[in-house]
């Protein structure tokens, strides 16, 4: 069973990863990068944040897909 606390961390991480993900993938629209940089730059971010999620869910059964120190 997962308690109260973990999932107030796990909370707080998601919100955070969340908002550090979307600023990233904004500033690369401000940014204005030219056509094939700005994707191959958006879709490393956005492996990046599946990486990170799947990790952090995966984290909740113990078994982690990258331990962060």
């Amino acid at each position: 069973m997962i308690s109260g606390s973990a999932l107030l961390t796990l909370l707080i991480t998601l919100v955070i990863g969340g908002l550090v993900f979307y600023l990233v993938w904004w500033f690369l629209g401000y940014v204005g990068l030219p056509a094939p940089f700005d994707k191959v730059a958006r879709v490393i971010v956005g492996l990046a944040a599946l990486i990170f999620l799947i990790s952090l869910l995966l984290g909740l059964t113990g078994h982690p897909l990258i331990t962060w120190r």
